[in-house]
């Protein structure tokens, strides 16, 4: 298959290919082959490369823009590749303070009344409103859902007929799953095991209020 606007061939990796999966996950999504020629033909990082490259290529997405992306090792002919898939995102995703679109068969920054305009169609949602396109309902503890059910139905914030639902009905009924069908951060909070494995530095702090948001007691 030759290269278009969501297919692209790398001989090898360097971080500057971080701005094309950032360029993807913007537009329309995208795969993006380390080990390939511009023609297809698979060229292969050695087994030091393979190795490397399968740990960190992840880390560096999840690090440096606060995404979740596919990295496969596949063969072909003896020889290895690398398989980086990248779901398109329907929050803007910045690398770096830049942001970056692919469209046609180049990556381009957006900045100026494009920035604005991309900007002003992610916002009406907050930080944890933010969807998680690789998140599954079935991703979810079993453990914390079970214990969320427990104390809903010991304090009547929930009946027991709404407790026996499936889980993705669930989540719908706790608004926590946006209009495109996506679980949003504050599932993620809630009910996963480890939240830092979608959003780097994410954690939950638990505050006393008085009469209004702004008045933290402690």
């Amino acid at each position: 298959m030759p290269e278009h606007q969501t297919i692209e061939y790398k001989e090898s990796w360097h971080d500057e290919f971080l701005e094309w999966i950032c360029g993807y996950a913007n537009a329309y999504g995208g795969i993006l082959y380390i080990g390939k020629s511009d023609n297809g033909d698979v060229v292969g990082p050695g087994d030091k490369d393979r190795k490397k490259l399968l740990e960190s290529i992840p880390n560096k997405i999840t690090d440096t823009m606060g995404i979740v992306a596919d990295v496969n090792l596949l063969y072909e002919n003896d020889l290895q590749y690398i398989e980086i898939i990248v779901d398109k995102y329907p929050s803007l995703i910045s690398y770096h303070g830049k942001y970056f679109y692919r469209s046609g068969s180049t990556m381009r920054t957006i900045t100026g009344k494009e920035l604005d305009k991309a900007i002003l169609k992610s916002q009406g949602r907050t930080w944890d409103g933010m969807p998680i396109p690789k998140l599954q309902v079935m991703d979810l503890r079993r453990e914390a859902i079970d214990l969320f059910k427990e104390k809903a139905l010991r304090r009547h914030r929930l009946t027991d007929e709404e407790t026996r639902v499936e889980d993705i009905i669930l989540m719908e009924n706790l608004h926590l799953i946006d209009e495109e069908g996506y679980l949003i951060r504050a599932a993620m909070l809630a009910f996963y095991k480890d939240p830092e494995k979608w959003v780097t530095g994410s954690y939950i702090k638990v505050g006393y209020f008085g009469k209004s948001d702004a008045d933290l007691k402690y």
